[in-house]
């Protein structure tokens, strides 16, 4: 179901540091810049969603859901390049100054007036029902890894790789346009390390030192990224008795994975003969978020997750958080490792 009641800040945000929170840590502008002319940076990021306008028409114009889909998805792209070129004029036009989150809005009101609730069904369904197919080959492979160190950091680089599946990058919608994507393969590519940010070996410490008593995992796409990568994953933390929650989006935007989907997919969470996979999933929660775009907003989350979180002692932010000026803000009694995979592919 949806959330509807009223949305509040998660409660381990740090005080008094929870009111200079932002959920966008780029620094889009200063004090000292013009209010009325755009920043170069903000230039930068309009154009970065200009860019993707096409993909996003794309994938409108094949909505079997949408009556006359091609003719609102022309709409689509003609009303959401004209705000943004609004917001090269002005930057205070459509509720600015921009920055990501307000770009990510800007776009799910455009399709949304138009009717469009999930542009990107199609192409999700067709990369869960893959990732599926090869979730117990995934899980046996990490099985087979009996150094538990070793193990985290495969598990970590699952993650990288199916964090790649996210068409709300229009260069890799055109590769999933064009040449589709293997988790395994991913794998198999990734940059070597170090990472551009990489606290893995301080995180395999702690790892092998303790186990947590429970841990919130913000979830991001649909498809390996959350069957491939975050499942096994959260098996893994399973295992020693911590209670895991998995937090998902309430409304579908780009192809996060969304609450109801995220129980679909853990009734399915099943070996060859129906059982669970070798692991105790009575600690396993899912909640709903409150959030309704591809970037998460500490500063609004459900009541249900503010309240299930109040005593977690490990924060885990997937694809959604860019910087790890976050960590800050999450006090030093939770997770405080960054690993920020920059480049996806070698």
């Amino acid at each position: 179901m949806e959330s509807s009641s009223e949305l509040v800040p998660f409660p381990l945000l740090m005080t008094p540091i929870t009111s200079n929170y932002r959920a966008c840590t780029i620094p889009y502008r200063f004090p000292s810049d013009n209010p009325r002319k755009p920043t170069t940076t903000e230039l930068q990021w309009i154009d970065l969603f200009y860019s993707s306008i096409p993909s996003f028409k794309k994938r409108a114009e094949s909505d079997t859901t949408v009556a006359d889909a091609p003719a609102k998805a022309q709409k689509f792209a003609q009303w959401y390049s004209e705000i943004l070129e609004d917001l090269k004029k002005d930057p205070e036009n459509h509720g600015g100054p921009s920055d990501c989150i307000l770009l990510c809005r800007l776009r799910e009101q455009v399709l949304r007036e138009l009717g469009f609730r999930d542009i990107q069904k199609s192409q999700e369904d067709e990369e869960n029902a893959k990732a599926i197919s090869i979730f117990e080959d995934v899980v046996r492979l990490n099985d087979a890894i009996e150094d538990g160190t070793r193990r985290l950091e495969n598990l970590v680089k699952g993650i990288f790789a199916g964090n790649i599946f996210d068409l709300g990058s229009a260069q890799l919608a055109e590769v999933f346009s064009r040449d589709r994507m293997s988790f395994l393969a991913s794998c198999q590519n990734l940059v070597s390390r170090p990472w551009v940010f990489d606290d893995l070996d301080t995180f395999k410490v702690k790892w092998s030192k303790k186990s947590w008593k429970k841990a919130v995992i913000f979830v991001d796409n649909s498809g390996a990224d959350i069957i491939l990568g975050i499942l096994p994953f959260a098996r893994e933390l399973l295992r020693p008795g911590t209670q895991v929650v998995l937090a998902a989006n309430s409304l579908p935007s780009i192809n996060d994975v969304t609450y109801p989907e995220l129980i679909e997919f853990i009734s399915k969470w099943k070996d060859g003969s129906g059982k669970p996979v070798a692991v105790d999933t009575s600690n396993l929660l899912i909640a709903n978020s409150g959030n309704d775009l591809p970037v998460i907003d500490l500063a609004s989350v459900s009541q249900e997750l503010a309240y299930l979180s109040s005593d977690a002692d490990l924060i885990i932010l997937e694809g959604m958080v860019k910087h790890p000026e976050v960590a800050q803000f999450l006090g030093g009694r939770l997770y405080d490792c960054v690993f920020k995979y920059n480049e996806v592919l070698s």
